[in-house]
Protein backbone atom coordinates (compact mmCIF):
# COMPACT_ATOMS: atom_id res chain seq x y z
CA UNK A 1 0.00 0.00 0.00
CA UNK A 2 2.78 2.38 0.82
CA UNK A 3 4.43 1.70 -2.55
CA UNK A 4 1.06 2.08 -4.31
CA UNK A 5 0.51 5.44 -2.65
CA UNK A 6 3.98 6.59 -3.64
CA UNK A 7 3.35 5.46 -7.22
CA UNK A 8 -0.03 7.23 -7.32
CA UNK A 9 1.47 10.44 -5.94
CA UNK A 10 4.32 10.28 -8.43
CA UNK A 11 1.88 9.76 -11.29
CA UNK A 12 -0.29 12.67 -10.18
CA UNK A 13 2.70 14.98 -9.91
CA UNK A 14 3.94 13.89 -13.32
CA UNK A 15 0.54 14.58 -14.86
CA UNK A 16 0.36 17.97 -13.16
CA UNK A 17 3.84 18.89 -14.34
CA UNK A 18 2.98 17.73 -17.86
CA UNK A 19 -0.14 19.87 -17.98
CA UNK A 20 1.77 22.82 -16.53
CA UNK A 21 4.42 22.53 -19.24
CA UNK A 22 1.82 22.19 -21.99
CA UNK A 23 -0.09 25.23 -20.76
CA UNK A 24 3.04 27.38 -21.06
CA UNK A 25 3.83 26.46 -24.67
CA UNK A 26 2.73 29.11 -27.22
CA UNK A 27 1.39 26.48 -29.61
CA UNK A 28 -1.07 25.36 -26.95
CA UNK A 29 -2.53 28.83 -26.41
CA UNK A 30 -5.04 30.90 -28.35
CA UNK A 31 -4.40 34.50 -27.34
CA UNK A 32 -7.37 36.67 -26.56
CA UNK A 33 -7.69 39.49 -29.10
CA UNK A 34 -5.87 42.63 -28.05
CA UNK A 35 -3.61 40.87 -25.53
CA UNK A 36 0.06 39.90 -25.86
CA UNK A 37 -0.04 36.27 -27.09
CA UNK A 38 3.01 35.09 -25.15
CA UNK A 39 4.39 37.90 -22.96
CA UNK A 40 8.08 37.80 -22.15
CA UNK A 41 7.33 39.25 -18.71
CA UNK A 42 4.31 37.48 -17.24
CA UNK A 43 2.42 39.65 -14.74
CA UNK A 44 -0.81 38.82 -12.94
CA UNK A 45 -2.91 41.96 -13.15
CA UNK A 46 -5.22 40.94 -10.32
CA UNK A 47 -2.98 41.95 -7.42
CA UNK A 48 -0.98 44.86 -6.03
CA UNK A 49 2.82 44.94 -5.77
CA UNK A 50 5.05 46.45 -3.09
CA UNK A 51 8.28 48.28 -3.95
CA UNK A 52 10.38 45.12 -3.93
CA UNK A 53 8.02 43.36 -6.34
CA UNK A 54 7.81 46.45 -8.56
CA UNK A 55 11.58 46.74 -8.87
CA UNK A 56 11.77 43.05 -9.76
CA UNK A 57 9.23 43.61 -12.55
CA UNK A 58 11.11 46.67 -13.82
CA UNK A 59 14.35 44.73 -14.08
CA UNK A 60 12.64 41.81 -15.81
CA UNK A 61 11.24 44.24 -18.38
CA UNK A 62 14.68 45.69 -19.07
CA UNK A 63 16.18 42.21 -19.44
CA UNK A 64 13.35 41.01 -21.70
CA UNK A 65 13.21 44.15 -23.87
CA UNK A 66 16.69 45.74 -23.88
CA UNK A 67 15.98 47.64 -27.11
CA UNK A 68 12.76 49.11 -25.71
CA UNK A 69 13.10 49.68 -21.96
CA UNK A 70 15.59 51.55 -19.78
CA UNK A 71 15.50 51.92 -15.99
CA UNK A 72 16.92 54.73 -13.91
CA UNK A 73 16.39 56.40 -10.56
CA UNK A 74 15.50 60.07 -10.84
CA UNK A 75 15.79 60.75 -7.11
CA UNK A 76 15.10 59.58 -3.60
CA UNK A 77 12.01 59.68 -1.41
CA UNK A 78 11.84 61.08 2.10
CA UNK A 79 12.65 57.57 3.32
CA UNK A 80 15.56 57.12 0.91
CA UNK A 81 13.80 54.88 -1.60
CA UNK A 82 14.54 55.20 -5.31
CA UNK A 83 12.05 56.89 -7.61
CA UNK A 84 12.25 54.52 -10.56
CA UNK A 85 11.69 55.76 -14.10
CA UNK A 86 10.95 53.45 -17.03
CA UNK A 87 11.86 54.95 -20.40
CA UNK A 88 10.03 53.09 -23.14
CA UNK A 89 10.80 53.61 -26.82
CA UNK A 90 12.40 51.80 -29.75
CA UNK A 91 16.06 52.64 -29.15
CA UNK A 92 17.00 51.49 -32.64
CA UNK A 93 14.82 54.19 -34.21
CA UNK A 94 16.03 57.74 -33.61
CA UNK A 95 17.16 59.52 -30.46
CA UNK A 96 14.84 58.75 -27.55
CA UNK A 97 15.17 62.27 -26.08
CA UNK A 98 14.33 63.90 -29.41
CA UNK A 99 11.09 62.01 -29.99
CA UNK A 100 7.81 63.58 -28.81
CA UNK A 101 7.31 62.18 -25.31
CA UNK A 102 4.57 61.44 -22.81
CA UNK A 103 5.20 61.61 -19.07
CA UNK A 104 3.10 59.27 -16.87
CA UNK A 105 3.08 58.75 -13.12
CA UNK A 106 1.02 57.15 -10.36
CA UNK A 107 1.02 56.68 -6.63
CA UNK A 108 1.39 60.30 -5.52
CA UNK A 109 -1.38 59.44 -3.05
CA UNK A 110 -0.37 56.05 -1.67
CA UNK A 111 -3.90 54.97 -0.74
CA UNK A 112 -4.70 55.26 -4.45
CA UNK A 113 -2.89 51.99 -4.85
CA UNK A 114 -4.03 50.86 -8.31
CA UNK A 115 -2.59 54.02 -9.89
CA UNK A 116 0.85 52.38 -9.79
CA UNK A 117 -0.39 49.23 -11.51
CA UNK A 118 -2.16 51.33 -14.15
CA UNK A 119 1.02 53.27 -14.95
CA UNK A 120 3.04 50.05 -15.03
CA UNK A 121 0.47 48.36 -17.26
CA UNK A 122 1.12 50.96 -19.97
CA UNK A 123 4.85 50.19 -20.04
CA UNK A 124 4.19 46.44 -20.00
CA UNK A 125 1.49 46.47 -22.66
CA UNK A 126 3.23 48.61 -25.27
CA UNK A 127 6.48 46.63 -24.98
CA UNK A 128 4.83 43.21 -25.10
CA UNK A 129 2.64 44.18 -28.07
CA UNK A 130 5.70 45.59 -29.83
CA UNK A 131 7.57 42.34 -29.17
CA UNK A 132 4.59 40.43 -30.59
CA UNK A 133 5.03 42.32 -33.85
CA UNK A 134 1.91 44.49 -33.68
CA UNK A 135 2.34 47.11 -36.44
CA UNK A 136 0.73 49.94 -34.47
CA UNK A 137 3.15 49.55 -31.57
CA UNK A 138 6.09 49.15 -33.94
CA UNK A 139 5.20 52.57 -35.33
CA UNK A 140 4.35 54.09 -31.95
CA UNK A 141 7.65 53.26 -30.28
CA UNK A 142 9.60 54.20 -33.40
CA UNK A 143 8.04 57.67 -33.25
CA UNK A 144 7.39 58.30 -29.55
CA UNK A 145 8.93 58.01 -26.09
CA UNK A 146 7.20 57.21 -22.80
CA UNK A 147 8.65 58.34 -19.49
CA UNK A 148 6.82 56.41 -16.77
CA UNK A 149 7.34 56.75 -13.01
CA UNK A 150 4.85 54.20 -11.69
CA UNK A 151 5.22 55.19 -8.02
CA UNK A 152 6.28 58.67 -6.90
CA UNK A 153 5.47 58.04 -3.24
CA UNK A 154 7.17 54.67 -2.57
CA UNK A 155 7.44 55.19 1.20
CA UNK A 156 3.70 55.46 1.63
CA UNK A 157 3.04 52.62 -0.78
CA UNK A 158 4.97 50.16 1.35
CA UNK A 159 3.32 51.64 4.43
CA UNK A 160 -0.12 50.99 2.96
CA UNK A 161 0.65 47.45 1.84
CA UNK A 162 2.61 46.26 4.87
CA UNK A 163 0.89 48.13 7.69
CA UNK A 164 -2.67 48.38 8.88
CA UNK A 165 -4.59 51.17 7.14
CA UNK A 166 -8.07 52.25 6.24
CA UNK A 167 -9.14 52.37 2.56
CA UNK A 168 -8.39 56.10 2.73
CA UNK A 169 -5.00 56.16 4.47
CA UNK A 170 -2.38 57.15 3.90
CA UNK A 171 -2.96 59.90 1.35
CA UNK A 172 0.02 61.75 2.75
CA UNK A 173 3.70 61.03 2.36
CA UNK A 174 5.88 59.86 5.24
CA UNK A 175 7.55 63.13 6.24
CA UNK A 176 6.72 63.50 9.99
CA UNK A 177 4.37 66.40 10.75
CA UNK A 178 2.97 67.74 14.02
CA UNK A 179 -0.66 67.80 12.91
CA UNK A 180 -2.17 68.72 16.29
CA UNK A 181 0.63 71.16 17.26
CA UNK A 182 1.38 69.51 20.58
CA UNK A 183 5.14 69.37 20.04
CA UNK A 184 5.05 65.70 19.04
CA UNK A 185 4.99 64.17 15.57
CA UNK A 186 2.96 61.21 14.34
CA UNK A 187 2.32 60.07 17.90
CA UNK A 188 -1.36 59.15 17.62
CA UNK A 189 -1.87 57.09 14.49
CA UNK A 190 -4.44 54.36 13.90
CA UNK A 191 -4.10 51.21 16.02
CA UNK A 192 -4.82 47.76 14.63
CA UNK A 193 -6.64 46.59 17.74
CA UNK A 194 -7.60 43.15 16.49
CA UNK A 195 -4.35 42.57 14.56
CA UNK A 196 -5.94 41.68 11.23
CA UNK A 197 -3.85 44.08 9.11
CA UNK A 198 -6.79 46.39 8.42
CA UNK A 199 -8.06 49.49 10.18
CA UNK A 200 -11.82 49.07 10.30
CA UNK A 201 -14.60 50.74 12.30
CA UNK A 202 -15.43 50.74 15.99
CA UNK A 203 -19.04 50.62 17.18
CA UNK A 204 -20.62 50.34 20.61
CA UNK A 205 -24.04 49.31 21.84
CA UNK A 206 -25.69 52.26 23.49
CA UNK A 207 -29.21 53.30 24.54
CA UNK A 208 -28.33 56.68 23.06
CA UNK A 209 -27.16 55.32 19.72
CA UNK A 210 -28.63 56.53 16.45
CA UNK A 211 -27.98 53.41 14.38
CA UNK A 212 -29.57 49.99 13.92
CA UNK A 213 -28.53 46.97 11.81
CA UNK A 214 -29.85 47.02 8.24
CA UNK A 215 -32.53 44.29 7.95
CA UNK A 216 -31.21 43.45 4.44
CA UNK A 217 -27.62 43.03 5.65
CA UNK A 218 -26.94 43.12 9.40
CA UNK A 219 -23.25 43.90 8.78
CA UNK A 220 -24.34 47.40 7.82
CA UNK A 221 -25.63 50.07 10.19
CA UNK A 222 -28.31 52.50 9.11
CA UNK A 223 -29.85 55.44 10.93
CA UNK A 224 -32.85 54.63 13.09
CA UNK A 225 -36.03 56.09 11.67
CA UNK A 226 -38.25 58.39 13.68
CA UNK A 227 -39.88 56.48 16.54
CA UNK A 228 -37.32 53.66 16.35
CA UNK A 229 -34.89 53.16 19.21
CA UNK A 230 -31.25 53.19 18.19
CA UNK A 231 -28.90 50.37 19.22
CA UNK A 232 -25.39 51.45 18.22
CA UNK A 233 -23.14 54.49 18.10
CA UNK A 234 -20.19 54.76 15.73
CA UNK A 235 -16.80 55.60 17.27
CA UNK A 236 -14.67 56.02 14.14
CA UNK A 237 -11.71 54.01 12.93
CA UNK A 238 -9.77 51.63 15.17
CA UNK A 239 -7.50 53.48 17.55
CA UNK A 240 -6.48 54.50 21.05
CA UNK A 241 -5.76 57.80 22.75
CA UNK A 242 -2.02 57.19 22.60
CA UNK A 243 -0.92 60.56 23.93
CA UNK A 244 -3.60 61.05 26.57
CA UNK A 245 -5.03 64.24 25.11
CA UNK A 246 -8.60 62.99 24.95
CA UNK A 247 -8.50 62.44 21.19
CA UNK A 248 -8.12 59.29 19.10
CA UNK A 249 -6.11 59.05 15.88
CA UNK A 250 -5.59 62.81 15.65
CA UNK A 251 -1.89 62.79 14.69
CA UNK A 252 -1.11 60.04 12.24
CA UNK A 253 1.80 59.53 9.89
CA UNK A 254 2.61 62.59 7.80
CA UNK A 255 -0.27 64.97 7.40
CA UNK A 256 0.21 66.77 4.10
CA UNK A 257 -0.93 66.28 0.52
CA UNK A 258 1.86 65.69 -2.03
CA UNK A 259 -0.43 66.94 -4.80
CA UNK A 260 -0.57 70.42 -3.24
CA UNK A 261 3.20 70.96 -3.38
CA UNK A 262 3.72 71.87 -7.04
CA UNK A 263 5.04 75.28 -8.03
CA UNK A 264 2.05 76.60 -9.91
CA UNK A 265 -0.62 78.68 -8.18
CA UNK A 266 0.65 77.27 -4.89
CA UNK A 267 -1.11 78.41 -1.70
CA UNK A 268 -0.14 77.92 1.97
CA UNK A 269 -1.89 75.42 4.19
CA UNK A 270 -4.43 77.89 5.62
CA UNK A 271 -5.69 78.48 2.06
CA UNK A 272 -5.06 75.05 0.54
CA UNK A 273 -5.32 72.31 3.12
CA UNK A 274 -2.52 69.79 2.75
CA UNK A 275 0.10 72.21 1.43
CA UNK A 276 3.53 71.68 2.95
CA UNK A 277 6.20 74.32 3.59
CA UNK A 278 6.71 75.87 0.15
CA UNK A 279 6.50 74.75 -3.50
CA UNK A 280 8.60 71.67 -4.17
CA UNK A 281 9.50 71.26 -0.52
CA UNK A 282 9.04 67.49 -0.97
CA UNK A 283 11.99 65.65 -2.55
CA UNK A 284 9.78 63.31 -4.57
CA UNK A 285 8.03 66.17 -6.38
CA UNK A 286 11.27 68.08 -6.79
CA UNK A 287 12.83 65.06 -8.51
CA UNK A 288 9.91 64.77 -10.93
CA UNK A 289 9.99 68.50 -11.68
CA UNK A 290 13.74 68.43 -12.34
CA UNK A 291 13.29 65.51 -14.72
CA UNK A 292 10.47 67.17 -16.63
CA UNK A 293 12.36 70.47 -16.88
CA UNK A 294 15.39 68.68 -18.30
CA UNK A 295 13.37 66.71 -20.88
CA UNK A 296 11.93 69.32 -23.18
CA UNK A 297 10.52 66.70 -25.55
CA UNK A 298 7.63 66.00 -23.14
CA UNK A 299 4.48 67.16 -24.90
CA UNK A 300 1.84 65.15 -22.99
CA UNK A 301 1.31 64.38 -19.32
CA UNK A 302 -0.86 61.91 -17.43
CA UNK A 303 -1.17 61.33 -13.70
CA UNK A 304 -3.35 58.67 -12.14
CA UNK A 305 -5.47 59.15 -9.02
CA UNK A 306 -8.62 57.65 -7.58
CA UNK A 307 -11.62 57.77 -6.98
CA UNK A 308 -14.68 58.67 -9.08
CA UNK A 309 -14.32 57.65 -12.72
CA UNK A 310 -13.20 61.07 -14.01
CA UNK A 311 -10.88 62.47 -16.66
CA UNK A 312 -9.76 65.79 -15.20
CA UNK A 313 -8.24 68.78 -16.92
CA UNK A 314 -7.19 72.09 -15.43
CA UNK A 315 -7.46 74.63 -14.24
CA UNK A 316 -7.51 73.51 -10.65
CA UNK A 317 -8.62 76.96 -9.50
CA UNK A 318 -10.86 79.54 -11.15
CA UNK A 319 -8.26 82.31 -11.10
CA UNK A 320 -6.10 80.21 -13.44
CA UNK A 321 -8.82 80.13 -16.11
CA UNK A 322 -7.08 82.77 -18.33
CA UNK A 323 -4.21 80.32 -18.86
CA UNK A 324 -6.58 77.94 -20.62
CA UNK A 325 -7.31 79.55 -23.96
CA UNK A 326 -9.88 78.51 -26.53
CA UNK A 327 -7.16 76.93 -28.68
CA UNK A 328 -5.81 74.81 -25.84
CA UNK A 329 -9.25 73.83 -24.59
CA UNK A 330 -10.12 72.51 -28.06
CA UNK A 331 -7.17 70.11 -27.80
CA UNK A 332 -8.15 69.03 -24.29
CA UNK A 333 -11.74 68.52 -25.43
CA UNK A 334 -10.66 66.30 -28.32
CA UNK A 335 -8.63 64.14 -25.94
CA UNK A 336 -11.21 64.11 -23.15
CA UNK A 337 -14.15 63.21 -25.36
CA UNK A 338 -12.18 60.31 -26.80
CA UNK A 339 -11.44 59.25 -23.22
CA UNK A 340 -15.15 59.09 -22.43
CA UNK A 341 -15.59 56.74 -25.39
CA UNK A 342 -12.66 54.51 -24.47
CA UNK A 343 -13.49 54.31 -20.75
CA UNK A 344 -17.28 53.97 -20.41
CA UNK A 345 -18.60 55.47 -17.21
CA UNK A 346 -15.76 57.99 -16.88
CA UNK A 347 -16.62 61.68 -17.26
CA UNK A 348 -14.38 64.35 -18.77
CA UNK A 349 -14.63 67.40 -16.49
CA UNK A 350 -12.92 70.64 -15.45
CA UNK A 351 -11.44 70.34 -11.97
CA UNK A 352 -12.49 73.58 -10.29
CA UNK A 353 -15.89 73.79 -12.03
CA UNK A 354 -17.04 70.21 -11.67
CA UNK A 355 -15.11 68.84 -8.67
CA UNK A 356 -13.38 71.28 -6.30
CA UNK A 357 -10.59 73.86 -6.29
CA UNK A 358 -7.00 72.64 -6.14
CA UNK A 359 -3.94 74.85 -5.67
CA UNK A 360 -0.42 73.61 -6.31
CA UNK A 361 -1.51 70.53 -8.27
CA UNK A 362 0.73 68.52 -10.58
CA UNK A 363 -1.16 68.82 -13.86
CA UNK A 364 -1.56 72.58 -13.39
CA UNK A 365 2.22 72.81 -13.05
CA UNK A 366 2.79 70.68 -16.14
CA UNK A 367 0.45 72.91 -18.17
CA UNK A 368 1.45 76.21 -16.61
CA UNK A 369 5.20 75.83 -16.29
CA UNK A 370 5.91 73.73 -19.37
CA UNK A 371 2.91 74.12 -21.70
CA UNK A 372 2.30 70.36 -21.57
CA UNK A 373 -1.18 69.03 -22.32
CA UNK A 374 -1.71 67.22 -19.03
CA UNK A 375 -4.67 65.24 -17.71
CA UNK A 376 -5.44 63.27 -14.58
CA UNK A 377 -7.67 60.20 -14.45
CA UNK A 378 -9.55 59.44 -11.23
CA UNK A 379 -9.74 55.65 -11.35
CA UNK A 380 -12.55 53.37 -10.24
CA UNK A 381 -16.20 54.26 -9.74
CA UNK A 382 -19.11 52.74 -7.86
CA UNK A 383 -20.91 52.50 -11.21
CA UNK A 384 -18.70 49.48 -11.89
CA UNK A 385 -20.20 47.48 -9.03
CA UNK A 386 -23.10 46.41 -11.19
CA UNK A 387 -22.04 47.93 -14.51
CA UNK A 388 -24.11 51.09 -14.34
CA UNK A 389 -23.30 53.93 -16.72
CA UNK A 390 -24.46 56.66 -14.35
CA UNK A 391 -25.10 56.63 -10.63
CA UNK A 392 -25.19 53.68 -8.28
CA UNK A 393 -27.72 51.84 -6.20
CA UNK A 394 -26.78 53.70 -3.02
CA UNK A 395 -24.52 52.85 -0.06
CA UNK A 396 -25.94 49.35 0.32
CA UNK A 397 -24.68 48.39 -3.12
CA UNK A 398 -21.13 48.09 -1.79
CA UNK A 399 -22.35 45.43 0.63
CA UNK A 400 -24.26 43.60 -2.14
CA UNK A 401 -21.18 43.58 -4.35
CA UNK A 402 -19.06 42.18 -1.54
CA UNK A 403 -21.65 39.52 -0.74
CA UNK A 404 -22.50 38.30 -4.24
CA UNK A 405 -19.35 38.95 -6.25
CA UNK A 406 -16.54 38.81 -3.67
CA UNK A 407 -18.24 36.35 -1.31
CA UNK A 408 -17.50 38.39 1.79
CA UNK A 409 -13.79 38.81 1.13
CA UNK A 410 -13.98 42.61 1.39
CA UNK A 411 -15.42 42.74 4.92
CA UNK A 412 -14.12 42.03 8.44
CA UNK A 413 -17.01 40.65 10.48
CA UNK A 414 -17.83 42.47 13.68
CA UNK A 415 -16.10 41.07 16.75
CA UNK A 416 -16.00 42.16 20.41
CA UNK A 417 -13.07 44.11 21.90
CA UNK A 418 -12.41 45.57 25.34
CA UNK A 419 -11.26 49.12 24.62
CA UNK A 420 -9.35 50.98 27.38
CA UNK A 421 -11.23 54.23 26.73
CA UNK A 422 -14.57 53.10 25.30
CA UNK A 423 -15.10 49.84 27.16
CA UNK A 424 -16.91 46.97 25.43
CA UNK A 425 -17.03 47.70 21.71
CA UNK A 426 -17.14 45.82 18.41
CA UNK A 427 -14.64 46.08 15.57
CA UNK A 428 -15.45 45.40 11.93
CA UNK A 429 -16.05 46.86 8.50
CA UNK A 430 -14.59 47.02 5.03
CA UNK A 431 -10.96 46.04 4.53
CA UNK A 432 -8.33 48.52 3.35
CA UNK A 433 -8.22 46.89 -0.10
CA UNK A 434 -11.94 47.32 -0.78
CA UNK A 435 -13.81 50.47 -1.67
CA UNK A 436 -11.18 52.66 -3.31
CA UNK A 437 -9.28 49.83 -4.97
CA UNK A 438 -10.36 47.67 -7.89
CA UNK A 439 -11.36 44.10 -7.07
CA UNK A 440 -8.99 41.71 -8.79
CA UNK A 441 -11.27 40.63 -11.60
CA UNK A 442 -11.93 44.24 -12.66
CA UNK A 443 -8.36 45.52 -12.35
CA UNK A 444 -6.95 44.51 -15.72
CA UNK A 445 -10.04 45.59 -17.65
CA UNK A 446 -9.95 49.16 -16.34
CA UNK A 447 -6.15 49.29 -16.55
CA UNK A 448 -6.35 48.41 -20.22
CA UNK A 449 -8.99 51.02 -21.03
CA UNK A 450 -7.03 53.73 -19.24
CA UNK A 451 -3.84 52.59 -20.96
CA UNK A 452 -5.59 52.83 -24.34
CA UNK A 453 -6.53 56.41 -23.51
CA UNK A 454 -2.95 57.34 -22.56
CA UNK A 455 -1.67 55.65 -25.71
CA UNK A 456 -4.14 57.70 -27.75
CA UNK A 457 -2.89 60.85 -26.00
CA UNK A 458 0.72 59.87 -26.70
CA UNK A 459 0.00 59.03 -30.33
CA UNK A 460 -1.39 62.52 -30.83
CA UNK A 461 1.68 64.35 -29.60
CA UNK A 462 3.12 66.31 -32.54
CA UNK A 463 4.25 64.28 -35.54
CA UNK A 464 6.11 66.42 -38.05
CA UNK A 465 7.03 65.85 -41.67
CA UNK A 466 8.41 68.06 -44.40
CA UNK A 467 5.46 67.50 -46.69
CA UNK A 468 6.51 69.50 -49.73
CA UNK A 469 9.54 71.36 -51.06
CA UNK A 470 9.11 73.53 -54.15
CA UNK A 471 12.11 74.99 -56.02
CA UNK A 472 11.68 77.83 -58.53
CA UNK A 473 14.39 79.51 -60.60
CA UNK A 474 13.58 83.22 -60.36
CA UNK A 475 16.54 84.50 -62.41
CA UNK A 476 19.71 86.41 -61.59
CA UNK A 477 21.22 83.20 -60.22
CA UNK A 478 18.56 82.94 -57.48
CA UNK A 479 16.27 80.08 -56.55
CA UNK A 480 13.16 80.33 -54.43
CA UNK A 481 12.76 77.34 -52.10
CA UNK A 482 9.39 76.96 -50.39
CA UNK A 483 8.80 74.24 -47.79
CA UNK A 484 5.63 73.08 -46.11
CA UNK A 485 6.00 71.44 -42.69
CA UNK A 486 2.99 69.39 -41.64
CA UNK A 487 1.84 68.24 -38.19
CA UNK A 488 -0.32 65.15 -38.64
CA UNK A 489 -1.54 64.83 -35.03
CA UNK A 490 -3.92 66.72 -32.71
CA UNK A 491 -1.42 68.35 -30.32
CA UNK A 492 0.48 71.43 -31.60
CA UNK A 493 4.19 71.89 -31.09
CA UNK A 494 3.41 74.75 -28.69
CA UNK A 495 0.28 75.27 -26.62
CA UNK A 496 -1.30 78.71 -26.78
CA UNK A 497 -0.26 79.19 -23.15
CA UNK A 498 3.30 78.34 -24.14
CA UNK A 499 3.22 80.85 -26.97
CA UNK A 500 1.77 83.61 -24.80
CA UNK A 501 4.44 83.19 -22.13
CA UNK A 502 7.33 82.13 -24.40
CA UNK A 503 7.96 78.98 -22.39
CA UNK A 504 9.70 76.96 -25.09
CA UNK A 505 11.91 78.14 -27.93
CA UNK A 506 10.33 78.31 -31.40
CA UNK A 507 10.56 75.46 -33.87
CA UNK A 508 13.39 75.94 -36.36
CA UNK A 509 13.13 75.10 -40.07
CA UNK A 510 16.56 75.05 -41.72
CA UNK A 511 17.82 74.90 -45.29
CA UNK A 512 21.10 73.37 -46.39
CA UNK A 513 22.52 73.17 -49.92
CA UNK A 514 23.09 76.73 -51.05
CA UNK A 515 23.95 80.26 -49.94
CA UNK A 516 20.81 81.64 -48.29
CA UNK A 517 20.19 85.27 -49.19
CA UNK A 518 16.85 85.70 -47.42
CA UNK A 519 14.50 83.65 -45.27
CA UNK A 520 10.88 84.22 -44.34
CA UNK A 521 7.74 82.76 -42.82
CA UNK A 522 4.93 82.52 -45.38
CA UNK A 523 1.69 83.72 -43.81
CA UNK A 524 -0.42 83.45 -46.96
CA UNK A 525 1.05 81.55 -49.86
CA UNK A 526 -1.73 82.43 -52.31
CA UNK A 527 -1.45 86.16 -51.70
CA UNK A 528 2.31 86.14 -51.32
CA UNK A 529 2.28 87.53 -47.77
CA UNK A 530 5.55 86.80 -45.95
CA UNK A 531 7.43 87.99 -42.88
CA UNK A 532 11.17 88.16 -43.39
CA UNK A 533 13.63 86.94 -40.74
CA UNK A 534 16.71 89.11 -41.20
CA UNK A 535 18.88 87.44 -38.57
CA UNK A 536 20.21 83.98 -39.51
CA UNK A 537 17.87 83.54 -42.51
CA UNK A 538 18.93 79.92 -43.16
CA UNK A 539 17.31 78.88 -39.86
CA UNK A 540 13.78 80.24 -39.70
CA UNK A 541 12.00 80.41 -36.35
CA UNK A 542 8.41 79.22 -36.44
CA UNK A 543 6.41 80.00 -33.34
CA UNK A 544 4.08 77.02 -33.66
CA UNK A 545 3.05 74.18 -35.95
CA UNK A 546 -0.63 73.64 -35.13
CA UNK A 547 -2.26 70.29 -34.62
CA UNK A 548 -3.45 68.84 -37.94
CA UNK A 549 -1.98 71.94 -39.55
CA UNK A 550 1.00 73.32 -41.46
CA UNK A 551 3.70 75.97 -41.36
CA UNK A 552 5.17 77.34 -44.58
CA UNK A 553 8.61 78.91 -44.96
CA UNK A 554 10.61 80.25 -47.89
CA UNK A 555 14.21 81.05 -48.78
CA UNK A 556 15.98 82.87 -51.58
CA UNK A 557 19.17 80.97 -52.39
CA UNK A 558 22.24 81.43 -54.57
CA UNK A 559 23.74 78.30 -56.06
CA UNK A 560 23.12 74.74 -55.03
CA UNK A 561 21.35 71.88 -56.78
CA UNK A 562 20.34 69.67 -53.88
CA UNK A 563 18.54 71.13 -50.90
CA UNK A 564 17.71 69.59 -47.51
CA UNK A 565 14.97 71.04 -45.35
CA UNK A 566 15.01 70.09 -41.67
CA UNK A 567 12.52 70.96 -38.96
CA UNK A 568 13.71 70.81 -35.36
CA UNK A 569 11.07 71.10 -32.64
CA UNK A 570 11.67 70.49 -28.93
CA UNK A 571 8.27 68.82 -28.48
CA UNK A 572 7.71 67.78 -32.08
CA UNK A 573 10.99 66.07 -32.84
CA UNK A 574 13.11 66.23 -35.98
CA UNK A 575 12.13 65.62 -39.60
CA UNK A 576 13.87 66.35 -42.90
CA UNK A 577 13.52 66.03 -46.65
CA UNK A 578 16.01 66.41 -49.47
CA UNK A 579 15.13 67.54 -52.98
CA UNK A 580 17.26 67.97 -56.12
Amino acid sequence: MIHAKKYTLTLVLAVQLTFTAIAQNPENILAAAGSPPNPKVAISWNRYHDNTALEEIYRKMVAAHPDLVSLQSIGKSVGGRDLWLLTVTDKTQGQLDRKPATYVDGGIHANEVQTVEFALYIAWYVTEMHAAGNPFFKQLLAEKTFYIVPSISPDSRDNFIHHANTPHSSRTGQQPVDNDRDGLVDEDDFDDLNGDGHITQMRRKSPYGQYVPDPRDPRRLIRAVEGQEGQYELLGYEGLDNDGDGLVNEDGVGGYDPNRDWGWNWQPNYVQGGAYKYPFSLPENRAVADFVLSHRNIAAGQSFHNYGGMILRGPGAEEDEPNFTREDISVYDALGKKGEQLIPGYRYIVTYKDLYSVYGGEFDWLHGARGIFALSNELWTANYYFNRQQGSGGPGEQYDFDQYLMFGDGFVDWQPYDHPQYGEIEIGGFKKNYGRMHPGFLLESDAHRNAAFVIYHAYHTPQLEVADVEILDIGSGLKQVTAVVKNTRIIPTHSAHDIAHKIEVPDVVSLAGGAVVAGMVVENRDLGITVEQRNDPANINVRNIPGNGIATVRWLVKGGSKFTVTVDSKKGGIASKSVE
